[in-house]
């Protein structure tokens, strides 16, 4: 049955503001992205989502020279850039909607649906672009479209999807997946099903790195107990499911970023664990590690980076 709540428009000097029962979304021109997602009262944003790039380097990736051949990516994950916003109104493309274009809209503007895309450029050398595309309706329902555009003589990828920084850390997840941590060339032993995963567990390397894949997955549900805003009262649980919208997808969802894992030279060095990190991802490196640590993963594994890549999923609801 289709939708038939009106979505509430606000056209801001700098924000473009989405609103309906039990929901608020502010998409930020300036800062690039989706700034705060709140459902029914609870903030589910730390940082603007942004494409990924980058997984953690591994034993693996050390021995073949991956990470030392493919360290641009761990720049664009870093440094990439919002370089355009495009707004549509129940399927029509709108001049962007900044002062003093934004004057001539009320403060009571409503629609059946609104898509917000912003494009990103990479550091790389050649540069190369990503999409995200959020189209909400008036049930606050999110889809977001996240495309790579392939271009030659890039390396090869770790990783492409858009990560999310959530603002405290998560009591645990469930998905509907296979088993247990999966990568491309390691799911033989994944059986689907679905699955609860308490807190969020870092694999105790001696050597932080990669961990916590999962892959051919329908969906996860991340759940908290805690904000940032002193003056909530609730500490119940609240959750955000993340669902596919066309094909399964991967994810990981830890407490640290690429980054944290990848600065610290042992587990005690890692900061402490303060946030939720879910990436949601299209496409994912394999491990590899067949003759010990330094074989190269096989073809069929690789991340291309001269071809598309791209992961669609819904922003489904709260609980």
């Amino acid at each position: 049955m289709a939708n038939t709540t009106k979505l509430n428009v606000i056209y801001g000097d700098v924000t473009l503001g989405l609103s309906g029962p039990g929901f608020h979304y502010i998409f930020a021109y300036d800062r690039g992205g989706l700034e705060s997602l709140v459902r029914y009262g609870k903030e589910w944003l730390y940082r603007t989502p942004m494409p990924a790039f980058w997984r953690a380097t591994t034993d693996n990736d050390r021995g073949n020279g991956f990470s030392t051949k493919s360290a641009a990516w761990l720049g664009a994950d870093m440094f990439s850039t919002c370089t355009s916003v495009d707004v549509a109104v129940d399927g029509q493309a709108i001049p962007l909607p900044i002062a003093p274009e934004n004057n001539k809209y009320s403060d009571h503007e409503t629609a059946d649906s609104v898509t917000i895309t912003f494009t990103y450029t990479t550091p790389t050398v050649p540069a190369t672009t990503v999409t995200v595309a959020y189209t909400v309706d008036g049930s606050g329902q999110m889809t977001v479209t996240a495309h790579y555009n392939g271009a030659a003589s890039l390396p090869e990828l770790p990783v492409f999807g858009l990560r999310f920084v959530m603002p405290t850390r998560a009591t645990g997840f469930d998905y509907q997946g296979l088993s247990g941590e999966t990568y491309p060339d390691r799911q033989a032993g994944g059986k689907p099903g679905t699955y609860h995963v308490a807190g969020l567990p870092v694999t105790p390397y001696m050597v932080p790195q990669e961990c916590g894949m999962h892959m051919q997955n329908d969906w996860v549900k991340v759940t908290r107990a805690t904000t940032q805003n002193n003056a909530d009262p609730d500490h119940q649980p609240f959750s955000l499911t993340f669902a596919q919208a066309d094909q399964p997808f991967a994810f990981s969802c830890l407490p640290y970023t690429p980054e944290e894992l990848e600065n610290a030279t042992h587990m005690e060095e890692l900061p402490l664990a303060r946030r939720t990190v879910l990436t949601i991802y299209g496409a994912t490196r394999g491990v590899g590690g067949i003759d010990s640590w330094g074989a190269d993963v096989e073809p069929q594994y690789h991340v291309a980076g001269d071809a598309d890549h791209e992961v669609k999923f819904v922003i489904a609801g709260v609980e």
